[in-house]
């Protein structure tokens, strides 16, 4: 009999009305768990219990939540290698990168814990004679948080940490595909000393908890990151009713190589942005722009380069790629591939299945080169382990090719050119820009997010996150 994993609402474990299976994408004889499945009246009793709890927490001793936070991440960090082995098993991440993401996770919480401390807020002088201004910030509410499956710790993490830090209550919703770590998130807030109802686990259906918690009088505000369509449908439905509202959504990510960059640099920062973590990333490099005068040799080294990488078992040693999340994932990056086919891009490696030890949801790295602007693969999110060449002719055609997308969220350049470098920092139409790096791989403790349809609303993380978590007050004293 597999293990079975309740709901966490109002400082009690909750049977849910039903279970789901949590599969490993590496080996689909292995059953993770069986996991609650929320009902709406469950997630209204959650967000009853988070409105209780609210009034007491938000006016709270503020050394209390810093302890309470710290205690969590650094359960976390002890635990890395057993939450990243979780991790690894039901999202597909290779062992390394699922215990980096776990051990950011931990530090997220860490440094919300130190938030607590360094509330600040203004006193100015009024232009009245005798009468001073005070600018204080307040906590928004009870929030609802509704996370993705390709990041199931630190995502939830740089969520609920300043949420909790700022003195909100939190009704959190993971993905259905991966319950796993917001299980073992939620058990580790349990047991760090909130008080019931601070913090809330509902897991379940977007059609059922995500539409709860979106339309819910009683949530002051949603943060979402997700598809883009289902953002947009929680924008409006919050907007319409006055709730705040934060959304992290898709991406269609530059890559720019100049005709001076150092090629093997240029190689592997490409081969990390857009096939690590099996290109299941918002900030993975999807259109990689290249100018002609390093075009050909660029192609062939990005060819030799992605014969070498391994893909296999999540957990097994030495393995560069994991599997994709799920069937339907894996559905939807072949039906790309062959879109790309079609359209007359040129296939130099991968596009096929991987025959492994287990059976799971393997695919080979994908290049196309020949590609063009106009084609879907170039205007569309595969969210998979596929990147796309395209040639340019100059700095000036890769920036404007750079920029010609409906997203924005993280955009690289590579090049030795400190003209070009300071150029594209200032001109390309992103949220996060990369400089030698790769696109995706961000730090926990400066701000996250992007422009055009990659976002909307506050900035993540850092101390930017007051931003959402908080409602401003100016009070005058005579």
């Amino acid at each position: 009999m597999s293990k079975r994993y309740d709901n966490y609402i109002g400082g009690q474990w909750v049977a849910g009305s039903d279970y789901s299976r949590n599969i490993n994408p590496s080996d689909l004889s292995d059953l993770v768990g069986e996991y609650a499945q929320a009902d709406a009246a469950q997630v209204e009793q959650a967000i009853a219990a988070a409105r209780a709890a609210f009034p007491a927490w938000s006016t709270s001793a503020i050394q209390a939540r810093s302890d309470a936070l710290d205690k969590v991440g650094s359960e976390i960090l002890a635990r890395r290698e057993e939450l990243g082995s979780l991790l690894a098993r039901e999202e597909g991440k290779t062992l390394a990168e699922a215990i980096g993401e776990v051990s950011r996770a931990g530090n997220i919480f860490k440094f919300f814990a130190g938030e607590c401390l360094r509330q600040a807020g203004e006193l100015l002088a009024s232009v009245r004679p005798g009468v001073s201004v005070e600018v204080t910030r307040e906590p928004l509410g009870v929030i609802g948080l509704i996370t993705p499956w390709n990041f199931p710790i630190a995502i939830p993490a740089w969520k609920i940490a300043p949420a909790l830090a700022y003195g909100n209550c939190v009704v959190f919703k993971p993905a259905d595909l991966v319950p796993g770590c917001a299980w073992a998130i939620a058990e580790i807030i349990a047991r760090a000393g909130f008080p019931a109802g601070v913090f809330n686990l509902v897991m379940g259906s977007g059609r059922v908890v995500g539409e709860t918690l979106v339309q819910h009088p009683q949530v002051d505000g949603v943060s979402f990151t997700g598809s883009v369509g289902v953002g947009r449908s929680i924008a409006a439905v919050c907007v319409a009713r006055g709730a705040k509202v934060q959304l992290e959504m898709g991406g269609k990510n530059p890559q720019v190589i100049l005709d001076d960059a150092d090629l093997n640099t240029a190689v592997e920062l490409s081969v990390q942005s857009a096939f690590y973590s099996t290109g299941q990333r918002c900030t993975a490099s999807s259109r990689l722009i290249v100018t002609a005068g390093i075009h050909d040799r660029f192609v062939e080294a990005m060819a030799e380069r992605m014969r070498s990488l391994r893909v296999g078992h999540a957990l097994e040693r030495g393995v560069d790629i994991g599997p994709v999340v799920s069937q339907a994932q894996l559905e939807q990056d072949l039906r790309y591939i062959g879109i790309g086919r079609d359209e007359g891009a040129r296939l130099v490696c991968g596009g096929e299945r991987v025959s492994c030890a287990t059976e799971g949801y393997f695919l080979a790295p994908t290049l196309f080169a020949d590609s063009t602007a106009a084609m879907r693969i170039n205007r569309e999110e595969i969210f998979g382990p596929v990147a796309n060449i395209l040639k340019v002719a100059d700095y000036e055609e890769a920036l404007a090719m750079a920029n010609d997308t409906e997203f924005g969220l993280s955009a690289g350049i590579c090049t030795t050119s400190l003209k070009y470098a300071n150029h594209f920092k200032r001109h390309a139409q992103a949220g996060m820009v990369m400089v030698n790096l790769p696109t995706a791989g961000v730090d926990y403790h400066v701000p996250f997010g992007g422009r055009k349809g990659s976002s909307y609303g506050s900035r993540e993380q850092g101390r930017y996150a007051q931003e959402f978590y908080t409602t401003v007050k100016t009070t005058y004293v005579g």
